[in-house]
């Protein structure tokens, strides 16, 4: 229960921050919903799903490898200035490609004449690759005060940013045509405002960070990197995998859905909803941030399994009240965003599904990462990629973007069930699927009990889903009464 106090505290800290952090910047896709019509929405998700892709491929798996060598070996400045070094090289390589064939980049990704915007995107996507390992190495010295700062710090400037750019600007101009606004802002370059204040704030970000910088010693060891690289390779496939599950949706929804049924406002709304699912999103990524580190930590622990399978369980049960949150009171969440974006709602239940399945294909990871076997890890990825790509070129033609949601769904439960089966195998760990199945079962049971008896006044409504939902958390309690208090105690 000590490990398990300790986990907790630091997915608290990176939780606030990230809770705290991402809902000031949620609230850019309501205020993006008000500014730009639904196809002007789909460049900036369309142009973001690259950049994933894109950070993914430039720190190739790296911030794992550097947790794993940083814990198996003495040598921590040697690990942490090869592992930096590797990363700044790839960053600056990638920025003088970019800007080499801007031109090429934006007819190929049927953005003519954008040349600026590809090179906007190149350096914010350097710029977040290239601080990969100082952000790593403060979660492995155990500083999530610190990590969590600098994060908000970059939320606050974005969001400080595009407001400056997309709202006060323009009032400016409007009220004084002659002010030297004019210098510094366009109404031309429209949502490539976006993508300067992204680039802003990660600059300021960039300085922030220097005290860590300079802590890596100039030096680059190639046998250490050599070895990291081969450990590290297949997580990049894992990650390009995983890139292809959460985004290729939003790249090949332009291309399948016919120009008549105007494929980019249906991605400008499929991606606002898809934000909806920003609590779930939230819980996932600090979970990732405390618990990578800490299952390295631990492994040699006697107890080591019992702890992982404990947090699996918490991870659900805490998954799943976030899932019947938002979709039991789907009516609050959806004012959040613009009128013409609810069309979209029917998919955030899925895609809220799926990010909770997921997070448990994250959980389950640590298999193939403890016995490094993370070539397996990389196939299993691969499975899910192709699946996910034939689902969405299958389902978007016929059913548009409820197509893509459901794809992401379908490869993540079938994901998280192989890498289930095979790491037993590897690295066996007695998971409770009993109570794990009985919270899924109770979970999805009531989202459909609310569907099945909804009620058109509007206070009954909000009533039985309240009960529902009251009903979920007494189940927790009752079953899990004991180990809760055992954990309060501590």
């Amino acid at each position: 229960m000590g490990a398990l106090k300790k986990l907790a505290g630091e997915t608290a800290i990176y939780g606030m921050s990230s809770i705290v952090g991402r809902f000031l910047n949620w609230w850019l896709v309501p205020y993006y919903s008000r500014i730009f019509l639904p196809e002007q929405y789909g460049v900036v998700t369309n142009l973001y799903s690259y950049i994933a892709f894109l950070l993914v491929i430039l720190t190739f798996g790296m911030e794992t490898g550097f947790f794993r060598y940083a814990n198996k070996s003495n040598q921590h400045d040697k690990i942490y200035s090869t592992s930096a070094f590797s990363l700044f090289g790839s960053s600056l390589l990638f920025v003088a490609i970019a800007y080499l064939f801007s031109g090429n980049i934006a007819g190929f990704l049927d953005y003519p004449n954008s040349e600026q915007y590809i090179k906007l995107l190149a350096i914010i996507v350097a710029l977040d690759a290239g601080t990969a390992i100082p952000f790593a190495n403060l979660r492995q010295e155990g500083k999530a005060v610190r990590f969590a700062t600098l994060k908000m710090v970059n939320i606050f400037f974005n969001i400080f940013f595009n407001i400056f750019f997309l709202s006060v600007c323009p009032h400016i101009l409007k009220s004084n045509p002659d002010s030297l606004i004019r210098l510094i802002y366009d109404p031309e370059f429209g949502v490539g405002y976006v993508f300067v204040s992204n680039l802003l704030a990660s600059l300021i970000t960039l300085i922030m960070l220097i005290p860590e910088i300079r802590k890596i010693k100039l030096i680059f060891d190639w046998p250490i990197f050599r070895e990291m690289f081969w450990y590290s390779f297949p997580i990049l496939v894992v990650g390009i995998a995983g890139m292809v599950n959460q985004n290729i949706d939003k790249i090949l929804i332009p291309e399948l859905i016919p120009a008549s049924q105007h494929p980019m406002e249906q991605l400008g709304i499929y991606g606002a909803n898809y934000k909806l699912a920003v609590l779930m999103n939230m819980f996932i990524q600090a979970f990732r941030y405390s618990f990578e580190p800490f299952f390295f930590s631990h492994q040699k622990n006697n107890d080591s399994r019992v702890i992982y399978a404990q947090v699996m369980k918490y991870f659900v049960i805490f998954g799943l009240l976030i899932f019947l949150g938002i979709t039991l009171f789907i009516d609050v969440f959806k004012i959040i965003i613009g009128h013409e974006y609810h069309s979209g709602l029917q998919v955030v239940p899925a895609v809220l599904m799926a990010n909770l399945f997921m997070g448990i294909y994250f959980n389950l990871s640590l298999w193939y990462k403890l016995s490094d076997k993370t070539w397996m890890g990389a196939w299993i990825a691969i499975i899910g990629a192709v699946l996910t790509i034939v689902a969405n070129v299958m389902f978007i033609p016929t059913m548009g973007y409820m197509g893509s949601a459901y794809a992401v769904l379908i490869c993540f439960v079938i994901m998280t069930v192989i890498s289930y089966v095979v790491g037993q195998k590897y690295y066996k760990v007695e998971y409770d699927l009993k109570r794990i199945f009985m919270y899924l079962s109770v979970a999805i049971g009531f989202y459909y009990l609310s569907g099945l008896l909804h009620i058109s006044s509007g206070i009954l409504h909000y009533g039985l889903n309240i009960s529902l939902f009251s009903a979920f958390l007494l189940t927790v309690f009752f079953v899990e009464k004991n180990d809760l208090r055992s954990l309060l105690k501590l």
